[in-house]
């Protein structure tokens, strides 16, 4: 049996998630010879969201995670989960415009369901993702950091934190993950999802499944939701226009240079 079967069947043993030190005891009981290094190697080559499994054969070429090595979803610090497409979303190994590959999230797009003026929103989308992806994750930390200023209904907000210590930000849920999660004053939960490097449809559609879920845990708590973005066009506004619990922030940026003196 090939490592990365050994590795997928420890997994499964072990209820679906489990830690690298785990997946290697598992397999060791079973095949004494196999090497730490090579179990290491092997996870980190079949999780479909960590960037350094480019740097094995297997991912040396731009694809979906739709492969027979593409099964394991790190949730960090050594642990794995087993992936699963609706949950984790869709990911790729995809070729940047620099040549360089990248492993990156992705929506998942029917194309031939897809209007002239969607094909449009998704080629835009996509050339500018590989800028935007950083960029998100400075502009999610900000918002998160300063998530005081954010107020819904003349109520200021603070990030959520659980029971088990997790802050609300890139806080995972069982349909997916959410960009920042916060709450109100009388802890009604408010979900931010940014309009960056996805599409309207992905987001509305984002927001509105975490939105569901966290009506159907909480329902003695009310839901709403932020769409953050730089700019709105109409489509959006009338996406949300049927959604009343769902507002729209934009983010403005000011930037400049000025000229540091010199040593005389």
């Amino acid at each position: 049996m090939a490592i990365w079967q050994q590795v997928k069947e420890a997994v499964i043993a072990l209820g679906g998630k489990a830690s690298n030190a785990d997946i290697k005891k598992h397999i060791r009981s079973k095949n004494p010879e196999a090497k730490d290094n090579t179990i290491n190697c092997t996870i980190l080559t079949c999780c479909v969201n960590v960037q350094s499994r480019i740097n094995w054969p297997e991912n040396n070429k731009p694809r979906i995670s739709l492969s027979q090595y593409d099964f394991l979803y790190s949730t960090g610090r050594g642990q794995v989960e087993l992936y699963d497409v609706d949950q984790h979303g869709e990911w790729e190994i995809h070729k940047d415009e620099n040549g360089s590959l990248i492993v990156r999230e992705v929506s998942r797009v029917v194309t031939n369901e897809m209007s002239n003026d969607d094909q449009a929103d998704q080629v835009s989308d996509d050339s500018n993702a590989n800028l935007l992806f950083p960029f998100e994750a400075h502009l999610r930390d900000f918002i998160a950091k300063n998530i005081s200023q954010v107020n819904i209904g003349g109520k200021p907000l603070r990030l959520y934190v659980d029971d088990n210590g997790i802050e609300g930000i890139e806080y995972r849920i069982p349909v997916g993950r959410i960009d920042i999660l916060a709450v109100d004053e009388n802890e009604n939960f408010v979900v931010l999802e940014l309009k960056l490097s996805r599409g309207i449809d992905t987001t509305v559609g984002q927001l509105l499944r975490y939105i569901g879920w966290l009506q159907s845990e909480y329902p003695d708590k009310k839901v709403s939701g932020i769409i953050v973005a730089e700019n709105f066009d109409e489509k959006i506004k009338y996406a949300v226009k049927v959604v009343p619990h769902v507002t729209l922030f934009r983010y403005q940026i000011n930037f400049s240079l000025s000229q540091e003196s010199t040593f005389e």
